[in-house]
């Protein structure tokens, strides 16, 4: 049997099992593979039972076995396709991240590692809110992940996470629930995004604009704009004070049909239609109404 049946491989195992069936110590469910006449392997699940004759000799071995060749080969498909998604989630150059139904990381892909500076062996286990989110974020972090636990999901969602040096990064993390085979809940899974040179130049940009705001507010200047269909939406101090109307007065009104004169109106708005389209126009002088009904001349 051995020796015609079985491949090289399994042989001395094979052996060694039917020869302690021989000797009265049989074997439940041993995996034994065998080759078909046409060359073809197929995997028998057997029980190695030991044959006794009449006087209680042993005499050989019989075995009851089952034909389990079509469920090791899903079983290969499955470890094959489990060893893919491993290596995937692990490559991936996005941050992955996954917790258990405690809220402990069980997940943790090599991106996470290189942007947090945590390998995975020193935050699996952990508590991903408790240990490692900024503490003014916990509770809203914590409510979306118990949110995914329960099954409802959350696109987008920004979180700060402290580095192993103590710096902050901003990760944008969709979280999805995790189910087993039965379809019960077992944890979540996150897919991220490094958001944090973002977020820096977001925050730039607002404190460039804050400047720009105040410089136009504070300048000894009278600074007025309009958009495009010609109505007031800039007004600082200075042209207030000019004037006399404040900004809330004169926000969202057509500048040239309210405070310009008859006279000049139609040379106003051909100035302000040129710089609309591209042409800037330098010291032009434009005559302005006060609040008071005074004339004053703005260059």
């Amino acid at each position: 049997l051995v020796d015609e049946y079985i491949s090289d491989e399994f042989r001395e195992s094979v052996r060694q099992v039917l020869d302690d069936a021989l000797h009265g110590q049989q074997t439940d469910n041993y995996q034994v593979p065998l080759f078909t006449k046409h060359g073809d392997r197929v995997e028998v699940l057997l029980n190695a039972t030991t044959r006794v004759d009449a006087a209680g000799t042993i005499v050989g071995v019989v075995g009851v076995g089952q034909d389990i060749s079509a469920r090791k080969n899903a079983e290969t498909r499955v470890s094959m396709l489990a060893a893919d998604l491993r290596l995937l989630i692990d490559s991936a150059n996005a941050p992955i991240i996954g917790i258990d139904a405690f809220g402990c990381v069980n997940e943790w892909n090599n991106k996470a590692a290189e942007i947090t500076g945590y390998a995975k062996d020193e935050v699996v286990g952990c508590y991903l809110v408790r240990d490692f989110i900024i503490d003014e974020y916990k509770t809203a972090v914590n409510g979306v992940l118990h949110k995914a636990l329960e099954g409802s999901e959350t696109d987008n969602f920004e979180f700060p996470f402290v580095t192993k040096s103590g710096e902050r990064v901003e990760i944008l993390l969709n979280a999805t629930k995790r189910t087993d085979r039965e379809g019960k809940i077992v944890g979540m899974v996150g897919v991220g995004q490094d958001i944090t040179e973002l977020k820096r130049g977001q925050a730039e940009l607002t404190r460039v604009a804050n400047d720009l705001q105040l410089l136009i507010e504070t300048a000894n200047a009278p600074i007025f704009g309009i958009g495009a269909h010609g109505r007031v939406n800039e007004w600082n101090r200075k042209m207030a004070a000019i004037t006399g109307f404040s900004k809330d007065e004169v926000f969202g009104k057509d500048l040239v049909d309210e405070y310009i004169s008859d006279e000049f109106r139609e040379s106003v708005r051909q100035v302000l239609d040129d710089a609309l389209h591209g042409q800037q126009t330098d010291n032009y002088q434009v005559p302005l109404f006060t609040k008071h009904g005074d004339r004053v001349e703005v260059l």
